[in-house]
Order: C-alpha cells, then structure tokens, then sequence
C-alpha cells in the first residue's frame, strides 16, 4: 500500500512539474508574442510617420512651386499689360509679391 501512496504522490509531483512546465512555456510564449506585436507596431508607425512627412514635403513644395508661378504670371501679366520703365515695372513687381505674400 505504501508503494501505491508514493507512486500517486511521485505521479502527481510530476503532473505538478509538467503543468507548471506548460504554463512558463504558454508565458514565454505570450510573452515573445507580446514583444513582436509591439516590434510590429513601432515599425509600422515609423514608416507611415516617414511617408506623412515625405507626403508633406512634397505638398509643401508644391505650394512653393505653385506660389511663384503665379507670382511669375502675375509680373508677365502687368508687364505685358502696361508699358512700364524698367524701375517702375521694378515697383510694381515688388509691389506684386508683397501683396501675393501677405505683406503689406
């Protein structure tokens, strides 16, 4: 009868080592999970904040681009439209630009 007793305590000690086993294995494992997921994440944020700023760069010097050929066509414009001396078309280029640019 002892025998039996100390095989069913070995036999449960050992369910006991295997469940534990299992259950560091299963945290390990979520663990890694956990750890590419974030690996993941932070990857993906950093290229789509690369392609935002790449996306606003290239906005940005579209409007630059844009700004001044209108300021071009606006100087063509006047010149063309009035016959002006080379220092007066100057003034009213200047003039032009300040307006187009907000100053006043």
């Amino acid at each position: 009868m002892r025998d039996v007793i100390q095989n069913m305590l070995k036999a449960e000690a050992e369910a006991k080592r295997i469940v534990a086993e299992a259950e560091a294995e299963a945290e390990r494992l979520r663990a890694e999970a956990r750890r590419q997921a974030q690996q993941l994440a932070d990857t993906v944020r950093a290229d789509t904040r690369t392609e935002a700023d790449a996306l606003v760069e290239r906005a940005s010097e579209e409007a630059r681009r844009e700004r001044q050929d209108r300021i071009d066509q606006a100087a063509k414009t006047i010149e063309a439209e009035i016959g002006l001396d080379a220092p007066a078309r100057d003034a009213v280029v200047a003039a032009v630009v300040r307006c187009v640019c907000g100053r006043r």
